[in-house]
């Protein structure tokens, strides 16, 4: 096996190598609950579930943790906006809904976005407000080591030190002396206005729900602590992949990685960012109006092809909208579909194919080379292509090999996760099967005796039913047509 994947932090492709022998640790960067979910969530969460489909079938147990950012700025204040189920009560009797309620709502948003788009649950999804304990310990750490201070205006914030740690800046390779200082808090507190807050000081006007006691005095800890605390408290102060989108380098991935370094922890052995998704070659931007959510995706395509169009760039690059590309993916999807209906109504049914047996060398090499999935699905439209040749030609045997190598290559992309579940799927297409076949005898009936109005009706039928009749030498096929 020679898994190779791009590390952001060394910017060169490098074999990977799991820390621990059979095993694999994932953590990517879940979302700040403070909205509902956006299509650069789920085009990142699809990437990351790739990568992890990827490592288990290329044997490694695989740990994943995606956090839920349920405490921020911006919840506090699209909570203080928000009136949740309150909303269309008169507005003297309406109440602003509480940051947790909104954060918990919204993460059910998420949730289900992930799952009706066949993403795997992680082994662990923590709550930032969940650990708050270990958040603490982690300042307490930085703070003995000379990297992190309270604030110098009694204000109950902590910083982390950027000008402590020598290698600040080293992720996105960036020299200190050109960033800009952060403004998450009054610099008249900082050494530097480039440092950044690791707890921030409870301030007149916030709930004091969200607010917790510590060593430094009341308050909340700062979004990229949050992160450091929770992956190191699940994976261990050393772990395998750290990942997450693009836009999330610089700053937060750029302090994780100092902060938890500096605080004694090696972190993440390599560093993976998805690129971003634009439109029609702009950044997606409400204030233009150009943005398009994965609600609005799926009210155009099925489940099937939404995933199937936010996965197929490869990981890295940037995936660019436009009006006709969940149609090209609908196309694409009916492609492989279609084959995959018409040979397993001639070859043996391929529910309970073994992956490793039957998937294509090539396809392998292709997801072994930084999870190249452009190439992985040319692989597997070629092999469509040969299949349907060899459906064709009537030659069963090569049929059921492409067949089956089909199945084996969507199955580890996640195409066949976001249908029904099995058990209900196979009675419905069995009842299906017995109905379509039922009124293809009619239709063979009528031919015989050449009732061609009776034999097209029964066709035109089935047709606006969604079903596809192909007729051919050994009699009629059908397949579903897809979305």
């Amino acid at each position: 096996m020679t898994l190779r994947f791009y590390d952001t932090a060394s910017a060169e492709v490098r074999d990977f190598v799991p820390l621990e022998d059979g095993k694999a640790s994932v953590y990517y960067c879940g979302a700040t609950v403070q909205g509902m979910p956006h299509v650069g969530h789920v085009r990142s969460a699809i990437a990351f579930d790739q990568l992890t489909r990827w490592l288990e079938f290329r044997g490694l147990r695989v740990t994943v943790v995606r956090n839920v950012t349920d405490i921020d700025d911006k919840i506090l204040a699209k909570s203080a906006q928000s009136f949740g189920p309150d909303w269309d009560a008169e507005p003297t009797a309406r109440q602003a809904e509480e940051w947790w309620a909104l954060a918990y709502r919204y993460e059910q948003e998420f949730e289900n976005a992930y799952d009706s788009l066949g993403v795997q649950r992680p082994t662990y999804e923590p709550r930032a407000t969940g650990h708050i304990p270990e958040m603490h310990a982690l300042i307490q750490r930085l703070i003995d080591r000379g990297h992190a201070y309270p604030a110098l205006d009694d204000s109950g914030d902590v910083y982390f030190d950027v000008r402590s740690w020598s290698k600040y800046g080293s992720l996105t390779r960036q020299n200190i002396d050109d960033m800009q200082g952060a403004t998450d808090a009054d610099p008249r507190g900082k050494r530097d206005p480039r440092d950044f807050a690791l707890w921030k000081g409870y301030k007149d006007g916030e709930p004091e729900s969200a607010s917790w006691s510590s060593p430094w005095g009341a308050g909340r800890p700062g979004w990229h602590l949050e992160c450091s605390a929770m992956v190191t408290k699940y994976l261990g102060p050393r772990f395998d992949i750290h990942g997450g989108g693009l836009d999330l380098r610089f700053p937060h991935h750029e302090n994780e990685m100092a902060q938890s370094q500096a605080a004694g922890d090696e972190f993440a052995n390599f560093w993976m960012h998805n690129g971003m998704v634009t439109f029609e070659g702009e950044k997606m931007s409400k204030s233009i109006g150009n943005t398009v959510s994965p609600a609005e995706m799926l009210e155009l395509a099925s489940p099937r092809v939404v995933r199937y169009y936010l996965g197929q760039a490869h990981y890295r690059s940037i995936l660019d909208y436009r009006p006709t590309s969940l149609q090209e993916a609908a196309a694409a999807v009916e492609r492989i579909d279609g084959f995959i209906s018409k040979a397993s109504a001639k070859v043996t049914d391929p529910s309970d194919v073994a992956p490793q047996a039957n998937m294509p060398a090539a396809f392998i090499a292709a997801m072994d080379d930084d999870l190249n999935v452009p190439q992985a699905l040319g692989v597997l439209h070629e092999t469509v292509r040969a299949g349907n040749t060899a459906l064709a030609a009537g030659d069963l045997e090569a049929t059921k090999e492409a067949l089956y190598s089909v199945v084996s290559m969507t199955g580890v992309l996640g195409l066949d996760s976001v249908k029904m579940p099995e058990a209900v799927q196979g009675r419905e297409h069995a009842a299906l099967k017995v109905l379509v076949e039922a009124q293809l005898e009619a239709r063979a009936a009528a031919r015989a005796s050449k009732d061609w109005a009776a034999s097209d009706a029964i066709r035109d039928t089935l047709a606006a039913a969604g079903v596809v009749v192909e007729d051919g030498a050994d009699g009629a096929t059908w397949s579903l047509k897809r979305d």
